[in-house]
C-alpha cells in the first residue's frame, strides 16, 4: 500500500468509524475497517527477507537462507523465513573443581548451519484464534497427532486475540465483537512473531469471510504486511477445497447470526457458488460455540442441509467442533463435507509445500 492508498484508506476508517459499524454486506469497501490497534505499545515483527546475514535473536549473526516456492492452491510466492541457521548459541563445562565449573573452563558448541527446533524441524505454524476459542488447537494438534509418524516435525504456536465481551446474541453484538478483534489483532500477531514462525493460520473464521472475497483479500493483506508471512484463512480454504471436490451448489452450517449467515452467502455468491441453504446456530456468545453437542449438528446436517442436487455441505466457525462428525457423515452420506478446521489445515499444509495424506481427516486430507 502506497502512501496516498494508506491515506486515504485512514478516511475512509475515520468517516466509517463516526457512523454505525460497517456489516460487511452493505456496499462493503477495502479500508471501512479499522485495524488500529487498540494500544500503541506493540512493536511489529516482520520477517527478514532482504538481508543476506541477520542477528537472530540470541546474537548470532549468521546467514539468513529464507526460500520460497509457488503456492500451489493460491499461485501466490510463498516465503518461508530462515528460523534455523542462527541457533542454538550454548557452551558446556570441560573442567570441574570440588563441585564447581573452573573459571573460563567451557568450551562452545559448534552452531555449523544452525540447528532446526527440535520438535517443529518440519513447519512451525503460528496460530491465530480468539481467547474465547478452545477447538481450534485441539483440532490441529488432533489432526497432527493422530497420523504422528507422518507428521513428525509439524508444531503450531497459538496465540489468543484478546475478548473481552464474547456476546454473540444478536447482529450488533456480532458486529461490536468483530471491532473487538480487529482492535486486538496486531497486538496479539506481534506477541505471536516472537515464536518466530514460517507461516501463519487464521484460526477465526467470520473475519475472512467478512465483506466477500474483498473483504478477505484486505484481511491477508493486512497480516502479510504487518509480519512478512503468508496467510491461510478459512474463507480461502473452503474456496480452494471446494474447487478440489468440483463443487458448485453447497449447503453450509454455522454458529452466526444473520448478518455473519449474510457475510458467508456474500463470499461464496461472489466466486462462483451457489448457498442453497445456509443454517445458522445464532450461539449466545463466542464461548458458547464450543459447548455445542455434535449431535445437535448432526441433526441440522440431516434434517435441513442434505438436500438432492447439492455438491457438498460446509461447516464455518473455527470454535464449533465437526472434524469426526465430517470424517463419519461423509463415509454414510457419500458428499464432501468441508470441516472449517480441516481445510484451513490443509491449505496452510500444501501451500508450504506439505502433501501428506492424513487419516481420519475427512475425504479433504485423504484424496487431495
Amino acid at each position: 500500500m502506497d502512501g496516498g492508498e494508506e491515506r486515504a484508506s485512514k478516511r475512509l476508517r475515520q468517516e466509517t468509524n463516526e457512523q454505525k459499524p460497517v456489516d460487511g454486506v452493505t456496499d462493503f469497501k477495502k479500508g471501512q475497517r479499522d485495524f488500529t490497534p487498540k494500544s500503541d505499545t506493540g512493536t511489529a515483527i516482520c520477517a527478514d527477507f532482504t538481508s543476506k546475514e541477520k542477528e537472530y535473536t540470541n546474537g548470532v549473526i549468521a546467514p539468513n537462507r529464507w526460500r520460497s516456492h509457488q503456492g500451489q492452491l493460491t499461485g501466490e510466492v510463498v516465503r518461508i523465513p530462515d528460523v534455523d541457521s542462527g541457533y542454538p548459541k550454548s557452551v558446556y563445562p570441560t573442567e570441574w573443581e570440588d563441585g564447581q565449573v573452573l573459571p573460563k573452563s567451557v568450551d562452545s558448541f559448534e552452531i555449523g548451519n544452525g540447528f532446526p527446533d527440535q520438535n517443529e524441524f518440519k513447519m512451525k505454524f503460528g496460530v491465530i484464534i480468539p481467547s474465547t476459542n478452545t477447538t481450534v488447537e485441539y483440532d490441529f494438534w488432533n489432526m497432527v497427532m493422530s497420523n504422528r509418524e507422518v507428521c513428525k516435525g509439524i508444531g503450531f504456536h497459538t496465540s489468543g486475540i484478546l475478548i473481552d465481551s464474547p456476546k454473540l446474541a444478536t447482529d450488533e453484538d456480532m458486529l461490536n465483537f468483530l471491532t473487538m478483534f480487529r482492535k486486538q489483532l496486531f497486538t496479539t500477531v506481534d506477541r505471536l512473531m516472537t515464536a518466530e514462525p514460517q507461516y501463519i493460520i487464521m484460526g477465526m473464521s467470520l473475519e475472512t469471510f467478512f465483506g466477500g472475497w474483498e473483504g478477505n483479500k484486505e484481511l491477508k493483506g493486512e497480516l502479510s504486511q504487518r509480519t512478512g508471512l503468508n496467510v491461510a484463512t478459512g474463507a480461502e480454504a473452503c474456496k480452494a477445497s471446494l474447487s478440489k471436490f468440483g463443487a458448485k451448489r453447497i449447503t453450509v452450517l454455522t454458529p452466526y447470526q444473520e448478518i455473519g449467515d449474510r457475510n458467508v452467502v456474500k463470499f461464496f455468491s461472489e466466486i462462483g457458488f451457489e448457498v442453497v441453504r445456509i443454517a445458522g446456530l445464532k450461539c449466545g456468545s463466542a464461548t458458547d460455540i464450543a459447548h455445542v453437542p455434535e449431535a445437535w449438528c448432526e441433526k441440522v446436517i440431516r434434517e435441513n442441509l442434505v438436500i438432492p442436487g447439492i455438491d457438498a455441505i460446509v461447516q464455518c466457525g473455527t470454535n464449533l467442533s465437526m472434524v469426526p462428525l465430517a470424517e463419519r457423515l461423509e463415509k454414510e452420506l457419500d458428499i464432501p463435507i468441508i470441516a472449517i478446521n480441516v481445510a484451513c489445515l490443509w491449505f496452510a499444509m500444501r501451500e508450504v509445500g506439505i502433501d501428506l495424506k492424513l487419516s481420519g481427516c475427512t475425504r479433504l486430507f485423504r484424496e487431495h
